[in-house]
């Protein structure tokens, strides 16, 4: 007998499995802590941008008023502010004062922007995500990529403030010198080339190392590399520090010592094509540092805090930018270092080594 629609749809539900309402349950309460996290990520972008962040760095208690007057706002819109971070355990409430406070691993981590801890460019990135959601969803339907370029300003803003704590705790002491024979070489002079600079605070915080070497920034996006040229002068290294508008696969030779790519191989089209040039510039003993964010070759091994936030990341920035150049590989910021190391050879090298970790780059040495 021919069953009718409906005996169908009857069957089909009744194969379904029944949601199991604990679950249920307990999957609504991690939400709710991601939407509150969420919210709160715009009120950090806020606090920043407004300068409260800073002006309770000192530790002192002060009212809603206080504050208000200290930073020249509305003391109603403070006030709401201020309840919203208390709740966030962002900074500290005290009831009987009726005041609020930071302490110093809260100020560590929203005021201080040179302390390693630094989280305000963070959130910056997220916002640009935000913002960018109906661009991305276009790349998502129609497959051409999202180009960095074309992304808010407040992502290459987000982007240095982000990744510069690291740069600073990590890069002079600890990656340079992971290399072999790189940190001698920088020590008597060398030439050097970033690529993929952005805003230059790689190159700078090197330059300000190695005052005997040269460093030559290079980046694609004009913006960009108009403000790291501000910033190498603010720097006072402008005398041993150039950057120019060019791509990964165009940057002028110039027999380099070192050319080091910060977290940025990943959101280029054809990385391999990227390699090969980098072998044409460098001198013949050189040596190509990869920074990349951190990841395992297996995607469930990446199933965790760091990588739930690269994940993110890397889908509503770091592939759709790749997709938008030629080739478009898409490596993605959790590409592993399987795939990095394949690249690499596929580029002409013959020695691929992972120098140094972090929980949160990998450093790869790269030589011919």
């Amino acid at each position: 007998m021919k069953k009718t629609d409906k005996q169908k749809t009857d069957m089909q539900k009744s194969d379904m499995q029944q949601p199991d309402m604990q679950k249920v349950d307990a999957l609504v309460g991690r939400l709710v802590g991601d939407l509150g996290a969420s919210v709160s990520g715009v009120l950090v972008v806020l606090g920043d941008h407004l300068g409260l962040f800073r002006a309770m760095m000192d530790g002192r208690p002060r009212s809603s008023m206080e504050l208000a007057e200290t930073t020249g706002l509305t003391e109603r819109n403070v006030r709401e502010w201020l309840a919203a971070m208390a709740a966030a355990d962002y900074i500290t409430y005290h009831e009987a004062s009726n005041k609020f406070a930071m302490t110093p691993e809260q100020a560590l981590v929203f005021a201080n922007e040179d302390s390693p801890a630094f989280f305000g460019g963070a959130f910056e990135i997220v916002q640009s995500m935000w913002m960018d959601e109906p661009k991305v969803e276009d790349a998502f339907r129609t497959g051409r990529g999202l180009g960095w370029h074309e992304h808010s300003t407040c992502l290459f803003r987000g982007t240095e403030r982000f990744f510069r704590p690291g740069y600073n705790s990590h890069l002079v002491t600890e990656w340079i010198p992971a290399l072999k024979g790189v940190k001698e070489k920088l020590e008597r002079g060398a030439e050097v080339a970033d690529v993929g600079c952005g805003h230059g605070a790689s190159t700078i915080l090197m330059a300000q190392a190695f005052p005997k070497s040269h460093f030559h920034g290079f980046d694609y996006h004009g913006p960009s590399i108009e403000r790291a040229k501000r910033a190498a002068k603010e720097a006072g290294v402008d005398d041993r520090v150039s950057f120019s508008k060019a791509s990964a696969k165009e940057f002028p030779a110039g027999n380099y010592d070192l050319v080091a790519m910060f977290d940025c191989l990943h959101d280029m089209g054809d990385p391999v094509g990227a390699g090969r040039h980098i072998r044409e510039t460098m001198a013949k003993d050189g040596t190509w540092m990869i920074v990349e964010p951190f990841a395992h070759d297996g995607l469930k091994d990446n199933l965790n805090p760091v990588g739930r936030v690269y994940y993110g990341a890397s889908a509503m920035i770091c592939t759709p930018a790749s997709m938008a150049q030629e080739v478009g590989l898409g490596l993605g910021a959790q590409a592993g270092e399987m795939k990095l190391r394949k690249v690499a050879l596929d580029a002409g090298y013959h020695h691929f080594r992972r120098a140094s970790e972090t929980p949160f780059n990998m450093i790869f040495e790269v030589r011919n």
